[in-house]
């Protein structure tokens, strides 16, 4: 595998996790698919480093000093790690919960719903098109490699996704049910707009539409925020009954 020293594109068969943390979900998670690891002539110095250095040995994981190289893809003087793997498939289990996220396109929200996603028990991420691309490096380290552990896949439309995952809907719209009035009904489908449009007033027909009240004083809750409370909130109950 050739590796590019330019900045990562969609149609690349392999992408990169930035950042030691990150590096070390890759390894702990995605061991099979990391090809090659590459350090900082500093990482000596970093404990974390120095554990993917360990790693990689007893793997048989090529790695290799290239400063230059981690300086130009992270954008940073202070990264000690980049780990490069062959992208893999998924899929999401008819048995788990989901969240279901139409059209998301910032990499920075995505990234944290993955993350968000694990802490409440929650593992599978439904995605439909037109959407951003889950391997960009950007999402991966909001995900702080949280990416490695979701089950995720894509569909084309909702309609797609819901004829082939039959199960409770709950919706997440101005219009519909306060939250901590809803109980939510396994297996569940969270479901979350785009950030800027959110969902269209077709998905008031679907399943239980769900709100969470705010005050006038904003429009709207930033997407990862309103996730993070819809996690919060079905953890909870899972939790109690």
């Amino acid at each position: 595998m050739n590796f590019s020293s330019k900045k990562y594109k969609k149609s690349f068969d392999y992408s990169y996790s930035i950042g030691v943390y990150s590096t070390l979900e890759l390894l702990t998670y995605k061991l099979s698919q990391t090809v090659k690891v590459f350090l900082h002539s500093k990482s000596g110095k970093n404990k974390g480093a120095q554990k993917i250095l360990s790693i990689c040995k007893a793997s048989h994981i090529e790695t290799e000093i290239a400063d230059g190289l981690l300086t130009k893809l992270s954008n940073s003087e202070n990264c000690y790690a980049i780990g490069f793997f062959r992208k893999f498939g998924s899929n999401v289990s008819p048995k788990k919960d989901h969240i279901v996220l139409d059209s998301p396109s910032d990499m920075g929200n995505v990234g944290t719903i993955m993350r968000t996603m694990l802490g409440f028990g929650i593992n599978d991420l439904a995605i439909m098109r037109p959407a951003l691309d889950i391997f960009d490096p950007r999402v991966i380290r909001a995900s702080q490699g949280a990416v490695f552990q979701i089950n995720y896949r894509y569909f084309n439309t909702f309609k797609e996704y819901q004829t082939q995952f039959p199960r409770n809907f709950y919706p997440f719209m101005l219009e519909g049910i306060n939250i901590d009035e809803v109980v939510f009904e396994k297996a569940f489908s969270l479901i979350f707009g785009n950030e800027g449009s959110g969902l269209n007033r077709d998905f008031l027909k679907i399943g239980k539409p769900v709100k969470i009240p705010q005050t006038t004083k904003i429009d709207s809750l930033n997407l990862s925020v309103a996730v993070g409370i819809a996690l919060y909130e079905s953890y909870n109950q899972n939790r109690k009954s």
